[in-house]
């Protein structure tokens, strides 16, 4: 993954309302940093963070630099585990940060909407003005029951960011 910019990564959290009990789940395979900015934003309202770390070396560099802090969860987590769903939490926002290849696309969506609350939001990093790609995001995310799908282009020089939301009672199997 690219530099994001952190000052612009704090105006993107803006988005999430300043509600009790708020939780946030990261796909990460890298950018310490990063995470560590949610980290920060979550710490300070007494949000829940969780990070799924797909790779081993990020996993062991997150869990080390997050060590004895409150308010957040680490997993070393495989896209190929059968659900995503764990002990029943369920997140108000899902960011994602990896790149997925295009073949586990539809699938990372599906298994994603079991834990994403009821009209809660994925945010999908891509690639800035790669309209061929956010196109193919856009197009799954419909077929995989998410709506009201928005792109923001002009925030992040490296990325455009897609946020869509999990429809609410549809395509719950």
């Amino acid at each position: 993954m690219k530099h994001i910019e952190l000052d612009k990564l704090q105006k993107l959290l803006e988005i999430v309302g300043p509600y009790p009990s708020t939780s946030i789940v990261h796909f990460s395979d890298e950018n310490l940093e990063l995470s560590e900015t949610i980290y920060d934003f979550c710490h300070a309202k007494s949000y829940h963070y969780q990070i799924n770390a797909t790779e081993k070396t990020f996993y062991e560099r997150v869990q080390k630099r997050f060590e004895g802090k409150e308010g957040i969860r680490i997993i070393d987590f495989s896209l190929k585990r059968p659900k995503y769903l764990i002990q029943g939490k369920s997140y108000e926002f899902l960011f994602v940060t990896i790149d997925l290849p295009e073949a586990q696309r539809g699938d990372f969506l599906r298994k994603s909407h079991e834990i994403i609350r009821n009209s809660g939001n994925i945010l999908l990093f891509v690639p800035h003005g790669d309209t061929q790609e956010r196109h193919q995001w856009e197009k799954l995310l419909e077929e995989n029951y998410y709506v009201a799908t928005n792109t923001i282009d002009d925030l992040f020089e490296a990325y455009d960011v897609i946020i869509s939301k999990k429809m609410h009672g549809w395509g719950d199997k």
